[in-house]
């Protein structure tokens, strides 16, 4: 245990010095290169499979079980939700360029009016509310996890597109980077500790995923699956940070890193 703090407080002094003063561009580089040379074995486009790229016995299994994904039931459903009609006639799709095709791959993004950061489930709750109908609860996985579970699958194949333009959306960004690199929760470790610096570690039975990717993979961008001999379950992303960051975790649903994307 001694000798892994001390890897990661190596590693954090490293990657640190590098990204203290840099902005959202520098540091998605700074990411990508931190990865290459601490992961040279693993190809770029295999990040979206997060811990199971560095473990190819993982890898193998979750390859198997993709055959008959245990997801489907969820997308069905999911789909059903964006294509029945609100009382007024329209659709989820109406309230998204190209009928909501690579929509989700523009958030989060920074809503100049409202002068905050917006995700895509707020989105898809302001295309509710704008319609007539109630909002779902954003950590509700019968409905919200079920919905959005669908409508990022029509981004499937999408590169994550995230501005971040302006003084505004600037700051939010610093925040969220802040957020990102800051300790907090019950083993006060932060969010870089476990997904840059402790990367590839394996803690217990639990591999450590590298935070490049966790945007565009399933496990953190769309749902959460677990599975056990008897069941699977799914939640909403959003809670995974919760969970994982108290008791700081409301901030992880107003602000972002991009140094996370690929």
């Amino acid at each position: 245990m001694k000798k892994l703090l001390m890897t990661l407080v190596g590693f954090a002094a490293l990657l640190g010095a590098v990204t203290a003063s840099a902005g959202p561009e520098e540091d998605r580089k700074a990411m990508v290169n931190y990865f290459k040379q601490k992961f040279p074995d693993v190809k770029f486009e295999d990040y979206i499979y997060g811990a199971l790229a560095l473990d190819p016995d993982a890898k193998a299994q979750y390859d198997s079980i993709m055959e008959f994904p245990p997801y489907v039931e969820v997308l069905d459903k999911g789909k059903k939700m964006w294509e029945t009609p609100f009382k007024n006639g329209k659709k989820y799709a109406d309230c998204f360029p190209n009928g909501g095709k690579n929509a989700a791959a523009m958030y989060p993004m920074f809503d100049d009016k409202r002068g905050e950061v917006v995700i895509f489930d707020q989105a898809l709750n302001d295309c509710r509310v704008a319609n007539g109908e109630e909002p779902y609860k954003l950590d509700d996985a019968k409905t919200m996890g079920t919905l959005l579970a669908y409508a990022r699958t029509l981004s499937d194949g999408a590169k994550v597109n995230v501005k971040v333009n302006g003084p505004a959306a600037l700051a939010a960004y610093e925040d969220g980077k802040k957020t990102f690199y800051s300790r907090a929760g019950q083993l006060n470790f932060s969010c870089a500790n476990c997904h840059v610096h402790g990367a590839g570690v394996r803690l217990r039975s639990e591999l450590l995923s590298p935070a490049l990717g966790h945007t565009t993979h399933g496990r953190y961008s769309v749902v959460v699956t677990t599975w056990s001999p008897c069941r699977y379950a799914t939640r909403v992303a959003t809670t995974r940070y919760v969970t994982c960051r108290m008791p700081r975790a409301a901030c992880a649903t107003r602000t972002w890193s991009s140094s996370s994307r690929t």
